[in-house]
């Protein structure tokens, strides 16, 4: 609950919390680090992989570096489903800090193989699903209910932000001075974050939480069956978009003839979006649900038209700027439904179950992206997603009458 006046504007009132106002700085850090590893990860694999297995070996880093997060959400839960959101994020940011320095040093010493580093890269992301289940946990811990959407807002803004400046800096450091070093910059920033959690754990007397029962997330999404279908819907939105992330290069080098620098503007574009629209998600918090979230699905499809329908550089990307303002509200209000309706003894073990299914969707849909892709092009897989994008928001739409009707 906030200690903060109620009357101050509401991202001044978090702004000024006295745990988010140490906490907000150090998740952005550590997710400006994340941004730059983007780069960083995939190319240190390229320089270990031997002559001729560098998509094999580039693929398998890049899928180590979020996929176990899953593994880690069903086999783990039994040591961590009882700690509060600053400690959830303390113990994956330690794991994280000392697996990703581990990385680093042996890369700059240049004593790493690319099957140690796929090791090295999987189980520091084993606690990731449970750290990212922390961040909006703790944000439920510290805020009332009118102001959790907008605490959501600031964390997935700040975290689209890092992606925004991440990924530039780690292209100007790996060129001078190597991935290894972006590596382990993104080491430091874990441990910046697992020092201020533990001092937030630490200042706070101690949170006594119900025991948390054996497959208590699975009983609460039962209980409650909004959030499943909330967690069913963002799995096939994440999946419609994973076939976006093949094709956009594609359709750049091969049918567009032009660089890398151009699919750094589109990314650029829609981030800038995002971080906008994520901070405006406040002024929607009141409005009903489910309406609110086909808009976003049938506007962020709309948005990827343009880059469908035609090689026109400047209305697509125009569309991804609209479509990643258009989309940065959808995880701070979808979060703050679970925050709001999931008993505070499952609720970190809810928001894990539901990131333990994304990753693995959004995974899904890139690898299915990449036989359509080679078989009916970039542009025309962009099509496809729009169209499908499109469809899944209007059936959201239908679905909804009747509660807003109800209403």
């Amino acid at each position: 609950m906030s200690v903060v006046a109620p009357s101050r504007p509401p991202y001044l009132r978090i702004l000024r919390h006295p745990v988010l106002r140490r906490f907000l700085p150090a998740v952005l850090l550590s997710a400006f680090g994340d941004g730059m590893s983007f780069v960083a990860v995939a190319w240190l694999a390229v320089q270990l992989a031997p002559p001729g297995r560098h998509g094999v070996w580039t693929g398998l880093a890049v899928a180590a570096y979020a996929l176990p997060a899953t593994l880690g959400a069903a086999l783990l839960g039994p040591l961590v489903r009882r700690f509060d959101g600053a400690r959830l994020v303390a113990v994956d940011a330690t794991l994280r800090a000392a697996l990703l320095g581990t990385i680093a040093v042996l890369a700059v010493a240049d004593l790493l193989g690319p099957a140690l580093y796929v090791v090295l890269l999987a189980l520091s992301s084993l606690l990731h699903a449970w750290g990212n289940a922390g961040v909006y946990t703790l944000v439920a811990e510290e805020l009332d209910d009118e102001d959790r959407v907008t605490g959501n807002a600031l964390v997935s803004s700040v975290q689209q932000a890092s992606f925004v400046i991440g990924p530039a800096l780690a292209g100007l450091v790996t060129a001078f001075a190597g991935p290894g070093w972006v590596i382990g910059a993104d080491a430091v920033t874990f441990a910046f974050l697992a020092v201020t959690c533990v001092g937030i754990v630490r200042s706070r007397p101690p949170r006594m939480l119900p025991p948390a029962e054996k497959g208590g997330a699975w009983l609460t999404l039962r209980s409650h069956p909004q959030l499943l279908a909330l967690i069913a819907v963002t799995c096939a939105f994440f999946f419609l978009y994973g076939p976006v992330e093949v094709a956009m290069p594609v359709h750049i080098a091969d049918e567009l003839h032009a660089s890398a620098g151009l699919l750094g503007g589109y990314v650029a574009a829609y981030g800038v979006g995002t971080v906008f629209g994520s901070l405006l998600a406040g002024l929607l918090r009141r409005l009903p649900l489910w309406p609110v979230i086909a808009a976003i699905v049938v506007g962020w499809g709309l948005c990827l038209l343009p880059s469908g329908l035609t090689d026109a550089v400047a209305p697509g990307m125009v569309g991804f700027g609209i479509g990643g303002f258009v989309y940065g509200p959808f995880t701070a209000i979808c979060t703050a439904l679970f925050q709001r309706s999931a008993p505070a003894e499952h609720l970190s073990q809810v928001l894990a179950f539901r990131g333990a299914l994304i990753t693995p969707a959004a995974a899904l849909g890139t690898a299915v992206g990449g036989p359509l892709v080679g078989a009916i092009g970039g542009r025309q897989t962009l099509l496809v997603s729009a169209w499908t994008t499109i469809l899944l928001g209007a059936l959201l739409a239908l679905g909804s009458i009747p509660s807003w009707r109800r209403r």
